[in-house]
């Protein structure tokens, strides 16, 4: 991966100056190649990371994981297109193993999850069985630890 998009992703605030000086380039170069990749669709978004405990939301998120059966034409990529659509799905994967799909999902509660699954995941053909795990807390997310911790916290060792 580039070093600029290496940076990017560790933090997307940082300066086209400072950026520009890590890399030995002008801040004007790397305006134009961040525009280019932009262009490109390499960069899709901006995101901040959010610590949704300290703002004591009542958020509900969960992994479900969907078993399709592929269609003829479009194997998994119909299905998972559909599903994407859904304003309460936050990512879809297609991963190996006993299921095909991999869902992020948040809903205001447990029930507004559990009524996406029943009827609206359910009834979508294709989608032959759900497995659904509710998120309880977050402790690292996209790299970033949501606690924090003293950089030099020993251990404690009892006898």
């Amino acid at each position: 991966m580039d070093e600029l998009l290496k940076i990017l992703k560790q933090n997307a605030l940082e300066s086209a100056e400072n950026i520009g000086k890590m890399l030995d380039i002008s801040p004007d170069e790397v305006r134009r190649r961040i525009g280019d990749y932009e262009k490109q669709g390499v960069i899709k978004g901006y995101q901040a990371i959010v610590n949704e405990d300290i703002l004591k939301m009542e958020a509900v998120t969960a992994v479900i994981e969907v078993r399709v059966s592929p269609e003829r034409e479009g194997g998994f990529n119909e299905v998972a297109s559909r599903i994407s659509k859904f304003p309460e799905v936050q990512s879809v994967y297609l991963m190996s193993g006993d299921f095909d799909l991999l869902l992020f999902v948040s809903g205001k509660d447990l029930k507004d999850v559990a009524f996406f699954v029943s009827e609206k995941l359910a009834t979508i053909d294709g989608v032959n069985g759900t497995a659904t795990h509710f998120m309880l807390k977050t402790y690292k997310r996209h790299g970033v630890l949501m606690e924090s911790q003293d950089e030099y916290e020993r251990l404690k060792v009892s006898p």
